[in-house]
């Protein structure tokens, strides 16, 4: 799930070249239990000024509320952006409003998350922690999203095994995955509800 978060004082900072646009929020069809969110799918000048399709970490403001968030590709050489209920609050937004945003990259790319499962394998995995540690931010950002995107619990857990033999045998990038769904069409934004 992407990260959303009101950025605290010491993050990094937001690039220089930003981008301004107008965006409707709509609400996802299958949205699922828990609060609420809406989403938008980025304008495709505007994604095509990011530096790549993969997902990417922001610093942006939504009528003016700064936010920082992971953009995920949605297949189309563009991106989608999940925006949580606490931030349209703040921001006095709904499902419907066209509204305001200001975007820039995050430089340098934050440290993803690394979820426990995958932890705890390359835990077990001396050689390919030492591989995981010798990579850049941006391809274990992609080794994440690509065990993010398993769709079952198996396959996940197959990927977390592939993944730590890969890294044990100094292979840096998780080979074979298509980090904006385009060629692959793995990756898409919701559909809306209407």
């Amino acid at each position: 799930m992407p990260r959303m978060r009101h950025p605290p004082p010491d993050t990094p900072s937001a690039a220089a070249v930003g981008s301004s646009f107008q965006a409707r929020l709509r609400r996802p069809g299958e949205s699922g239990e828990g609060p609420s969110w809406a989403f938008i799918v980025l304008p495709p000048e505007v994604s095509a000024r990011l530096p790549r399709r993969g997902r990417l970490t922001i610093a942006g403001t939504l009528n003016g509320q700064q936010f920082q968030a992971l953009l995920e590709p949605d297949g189309r050489k563009s991106h989608w952006l999940r925006l949580d209920h606490a931030l349209l609050r703040a921001a006095g937004a709904r499902v419907g409003d066209d509204v305001r945003f200001e975007i820039a990259p995050l430089e340098p790319e934050p440290e993803p998350d690394l979820p426990s499962d995958f932890a705890a394998a390359l835990h077990a995995t001396p050689r390919a922690k030492s591989t995981w540690d010798a990579t850049t931010t941006v391809a274990r950002l992609d080794w994440i999203h690509w065990l993010d995107s398993a769709k079952q619990a198996s396959t996940r857990s197959k990927r977390i095994g592939d993944a730590c033999a890969m890294l044990a045998a100094a292979k840096k990038r998780v080979c074979c995955f298509d980090p904006s769904g385009y060629y692959s069409k793995a990756f898409c934004a919701p559909q809306a509800e209407d």
